[in-house]
């Protein structure tokens, strides 16, 4: 329906491992760390939650269906890139972002330093300016995989609009 505010959901989480190879990266943002994120692509929970969110928000599937990790073409592929892929086939739907709010799940290191970067980084990719993102923080309080310290997950809440 035109004029009615599109709302989207997007979790995803990445195992953390002691590779030189594997970085940390979240919302495009390299952050220092002894351990790096696995996965398929470059393992940015942060990204990979927003992309669910706004293809959640648009109702065009998810990552899975777009890039999947069975394709050789997406390898190591920047999940940033994937974002801004993403928000064109939004806006080829017919749609917008108005905001993203987002969390991220993780004991170490801490993201209160690199909180505006990753905001700005997401803005540009999202095409909004960083007053319409929104980044968190939360630990696991040393419950689960998280709070382990064995993995990284991120949740996404996406809200589109038709220009």
């Amino acid at each position: 329906m035109p004029g009615i505010p599109r709302t989207g959901i997007g979790w995803d989480s990445h195992r953390l491992v002691a590779d030189p190879l594997r970085r940390l990266v979240l919302g495009g943002v390299d952050l220092q760390h002894s351990h790096g994120l696995l996965g398929h692509s470059d393992a940015d929970v942060l990204a990979h939650a927003v992309i669910d969110a706004v293809l959640g928000a648009a109702g065009l599937d998810d990552i899975g269906a777009h890039f999947p990790d069975t394709d050789a073409a997406f390898k190591d592929a920047d999940s940033m890139a994937l974002l801004r892929e993403v928000v064109a086939r939004v806006a080829a739907a017919g749609l917008v972002v108005a905001n993203v709010d987002t969390t991220v799940i993780m004991e170490r290191p801490k993201l209160a330093p690199h909180r505006d970067a990753i905001r700005t980084a997401l803005a540009d990719a999202l095409g909004v300016p960083p007053s319409a993102v929104n980044v968190k923080a939360s630990t696991g309080e040393g419950l689960g995989f998280v709070g382990r310290g064995e993995g990284v997950a991120a949740l996404a809440v996406a809200v589109l609009v038709a220009p």
